[in-house]
């Protein structure tokens, strides 16, 4: 098993399950620079819980918090970001390389388009009557009827 551990990829990808922090990433993406409370207004939760989200966003390295006199403005920082779109094109480019394998296996495969072997058609026989509906059954479920037991409730002894 190999031991990959890279805190610092760690923590992005956990800043970034969140979807109220995501939006907030969304909202700096288009606008830096933003106050703590120009953040926090479309968000329904309460500013204490954004400042929360905020932290975990500058402890995984994807914000920084400037404070200039009372006002406390956040920017995207591209670093780890930069990291995580690495590790994840890693995988991409392993998957495009087998979906192409895949694809030029199909494209090279030529198909039948009819089945080799002829399928047997079933006799259409139209009966009425209780007779016919007993032969009509298939032999797995009229088979299972011959023999069905009932069950007894727990703790109690089927009868013989």
């Amino acid at each position: 098993m190999v031991k990959y551990r890279d805190k610092t990829l760690d923590r992005t990808f956990a800043a970034l399950s969140d979807p109220t922090r995501r939006a907030l990433l969304a909202r700096l993406g288009e606008r830096d620079g933003l106050s703590v409370s120009e953040l926090a207004a479309p968000f329904p939760v309460s500013l204490p819980a954004i400042m929360k989200h905020l932290d975990v966003l500058t402890d995984a390295g994807l914000i920084v918090r400037e404070k200039t006199g009372r006002t406390v403005s956040c920017r995207l920082t591209a670093q780890p970001m930069e990291q995580a779109m690495n590790w994840l094109n890693r995988y991409a480019q392993f998957w495009s390389e087998k979906f192409d394998r895949l694809a030029a296996f199909v494209e090279d495969k030529t198909w039948p388009t009819q089945p080799s072997t002829p399928i047997p058609a079933q006799p259409n026989v139209q009966a009425s009557g209780p007779a016919s509906r007993s032969r009509s059954r298939s032999r797995s479920r009229a088979g299972s009827a011959h023999g069905r037991r009932k069950s007894t409730p727990p703790g109690r002894k089927p009868r013989s």
